[in-house]
């Protein structure tokens, strides 16, 4: 039995032990399953879908220059300046005064704090880039008590789970 860390209680409760019903090449072709599983009453909370093989993907999204830190930085405070101000305005009598001010200061900060923070990577870090995990494979997996039951419902014998392949040289 492993455990698995429950982010939001912040403790680690075990998984009963589990039968791999199916394997897959991708996430859409395990999450098909689940939800064909879900759509015939199956008790879903039974089941979970486990990536193997995992890989870090980076995928560079382009340069980071000076102006685009700067122009990330006002958009993103003039968000926050636009939030602000809404709630001063529900209790300020001249609240788009207060609304157009926070915005500006907002985007004024913002743009600041982004220039700053791209200067202090002294040209080590000059790309955007948003980073993920991949899988090999993925598995749906089934509490062993209702493994035989998802079975049925899907139509056809378990697949034995596949040994990974070997490492390339």
């Amino acid at each position: 039995m492993t455990d698995i860390q429950d982010p939001l209680r912040g403790r680690t409760e075990p998984t009963p032990p589990s039968t791999t019903i199916a394997e897959f090449d991708t996430y859409e072709e395990a999450q098909a399953l689940v939800d064909r599983l879900s759509d015939a009453e199956f008790p879903v909370q039974h089941v979970r879908i486990v990536g193997t093989g995992l890989t870090t993907v980076e995928q560079v999204l382009g340069r980071m220059t000076y102006g685009r830190a700067a122009l990330s930085g006002a958009l993103g405070g003039a968000w926050f300046g636009l939030f602000i101000g809404l709630l001063f305005g529900l209790i300020i009598a001249d609240s788009w005064a207060w609304v157009i001010w926070a915005v500006l200061m907002g985007a004024a900060f913002g743009m600041i704090a982004a220039v700053v923070q791209h200067a202090m990577t002294g040209g080590k870090r000059d790309f955007t880039s948003i980073r993920g995990l991949q899988a090999e494979r993925y598995g749906v997996q089934v509490t062993n008590e209702h493994a035989a039951e998802a079975v049925r419902v899907m139509g056809r014998a378990p697949q034995a789970p596949t040994a990974p392949p070997a490492p390339q040289a």
